[in-house]
């Protein structure tokens, strides 16, 4: 066999073209940008932008969003490069290109950097130099807090390090008004409680993975009793935290109400997990059917929510 077969799978590659190689190690390039976390990422982001008071040419708000999902997709990469040891371990993990040895390491790690630096000034060139610091700040936030500090260290890691997630709207905001205000705030702490409920409903049902890999998730530390008790309890808060914009005037009643809608299926999703069947240790008697379902609803929940915002924005000028 080949070098090039191996090289893009083994046995089972076909023993193709160069075209059908260059295309796999293009694939394998884009995965380490994490394009499915990216896309959330890069929507909030726009939403920001498009709620934001004041006008950008169309080509500098794209450039803009251009810099969200890149700097998105380095902070991805870097993630990937320092935690190849655990993933290497995980079983929803071990198949990225690093553990797998489709792309070495220090690659990834150049790749990464060369990205950021060039989202960062891209960003200060065409908006302003106070989106490109809180872009740079969100970078730095999940590779140096979250990456390299909480992830190995502490249950709450997902709670602080969820910063990293909830800064785009306010950059998307800070591009088109060169500041950061308390609506931009109000955007980011939707986000930042809304990722407690979600990862921890995901940490649920890979549980094992994270226990292989020595990362101290809640379920792994406190038990999936305790982790469902804080899944209801950051719920609770999140609720009626979405409801803020209409409150502050930042949104009309057309979002109050989607808000409110959404967060009374938001809490019913997360109820169920609560009140999962469970055995004497809080175990799921159900595979954590629950728990599955409330992960992909959460997903839905923040796209929805925020796509409310933008159109009651513009489509009522709120």
């Amino acid at each position: 066999m080949s070098d090039s077969a191996i090289k893009s799978g083994g046995a089972s590659a076909p023993l193709g073209t160069s075209t059908d190689i260059d295309l796999s190690e293009v694939r394998d390039w884009i995965a380490l940008l994490k394009p499915r976390v990216m896309s959330l990422v890069v929507f909030t982001g726009l939403v920001g932008l498009l709620v934001a008071p004041g006008h950008l040419h169309p080509v500098l708000a794209a450039t803009a969003i251009l810099c969200i999902a890149v700097a998105a997709g380095a902070a991805g990469a870097i993630n990937m490069w320092y935690d190849r040891d655990i993933d290497a371990v995980m079983r929803r993990t071990a198949g990225r290109p690093i553990p797998a040895g489709r792309i070495r390491a220090s690659s990834a790690l150049a790749f990464g950097v060369l990205l950021s630096l060039a989202s960062v000034m891209l960003m200060g060139l065409a908006t302003n130099w106070v989106a490109a610091a809180v872009l740079a700040g969100s970078i730095g936030f999940y590779v140096f807090i979250y990456t390299m500090w909480l992830k190995r260290r502490t249950p709450q890691n997902i709670v602080i390090g969820g910063a990293a997630g909830a800064f785009p709207p306010m950059i998307g905001w800070a591009a088109v008004t060169g500041q950061v205000s308390l609506e931009a705030m109000v955007m980011f702490a939707i986000v930042f409680f809304w990722t407690p409920p979600h990862f921890w409903a995901l940490s649920l049902f890979a549980h094992g993975d994270y226990q292989r890999a020595g990362v101290p998730m809640l379920p792994v530390v406190a038990g999936p009793k305790e982790t469902r008790r804080q899944i209801w309890l950051y719920s609770l808060l999140l609720a009626p935290l979405a409801l803020l914009p209409t409150v502050i005037g930042m949104a009309g009643l057309a979002y109050g109400a989607a808000a409110l809608v959404l967060g009374g299926f938001f809490l019913e999703s997360m109820w169920r997990v609560k009140r999962d069947a469970q055995d004497a240790e809080g175990r799921s008697l159900t595979n954590d059917a629950p728990a599955r379902a409330a992960f992909r609803f959460s997903i839905i929940y923040l796209f929805v929510l925020f796509a409310a915002l933008a159109a009651d924005r513009l489509v009522f000028g709120a």
